[in-house]
């Protein structure tokens, strides 16, 4: 088995593949990270007091998970959902009745939507706790500040897809409220029209506020959450407890 893992490894097609020799060693596994599109988003090396549970208490990985678990269960759930005024209500209650697992795919889908506004609330607050949104991380702040703007949207536009009797008084609601955006005769009024796709709630509100939460929105999602990575690392990695100084490459 040696002599033929060694011939498959000697193949131009294996070289192609995978550039370096197992990581075994400080300099092969440093190769190994600036030579993978996933991994060089993380940092060559990382301070064992910054990946401490205690001090990160995994709430931006778990963030992330939420939004996977969201993404996985919403594609899902496109399979049954009409967005259509007449038929948006009535495809949520036969998910929940006639599709084997139904209810527990959409209950999957809205409890990991409000973990996910909790846990990206948490992962703030406890970057505040920590200071580690002090120079020379004061962009990425910025950015998880537009992410948690980007978390609630996502659960509003959702909140309003079942477009029942909750949905349409919340977008009655949320519309009015963009309405009064000063001055409202110049500005409020068109980015109310603009919301809901003409002077009332209808048809086309619902499928505006559809194709914010199932593209727009992630789409946006997906952007900043490779930029945040990325300036993590460009950043010298998750900050320490009790670092200081600006990061030099």
């Amino acid at each position: 088995m040696d002599g033929i893992w060694a011939k498959i490894k000697a193949t131009n097609f294996f070289k192609s593949i995978y550039r370096n020799d197992y990581p075994d060693t400080p300099r092969s596994r440093v190769q190994v990270i600036l030579n993978s599109v996933l991994l060089h988003l993380h940092p060559v090396k990382v301070p064992k007091s910054a990946v401490k549970f205690t001090y990160t208490w995994g709430l931006g990985g778990s963030s992330v998970l939420m939004f996977l678990i969201l993404t996985i269960t919403g594609v899902l759930l496109m399979f049954y959902y009409i967005p259509s005024i007449p038929q948006a209500y009535f495809s949520i209650k036969g998910l929940e009745t006639n599709v084997t697992y139904g209810m527990f795919l959409r209950n999957m889908h809205r409890w990991t939507a409000h973990g996910m506004v909790l846990l990206v609330f948490l992962h703030m607050t406890r970057v505040f706790y920590t200071g580690s949104y002090k120079p020379p991380r004061e962009f990425n702040w910025v950015i998880g500040v537009f992410l948690l703007l980007i978390t609630f949207l996502l659960s509003f536009t959702g909140y309003l897809l079942p477009w029942d009797q909750l949905a349409f008084w919340a977008i009655t609601v949320g519309s009015n409220m963009a309405g009064a955006v000063p001055p409202a005769e110049y500005v409020g009024k068109y980015v109310r029209f603009a919301l809901l796709g003409g002077y009332e709630v209808g048809q086309s509100t619902l499928i505006r506020w559809y194709t914010l939460h199932v593209i727009a929105l992630p789409l946006t999602a997906i952007l900043a959450m490779a930029v945040h990575f990325w300036r993590i690392r460009k950043d010298g990695g998750i900050s320490s407890p009790g670092e200081s100084g600006d990061v030099k490459e």
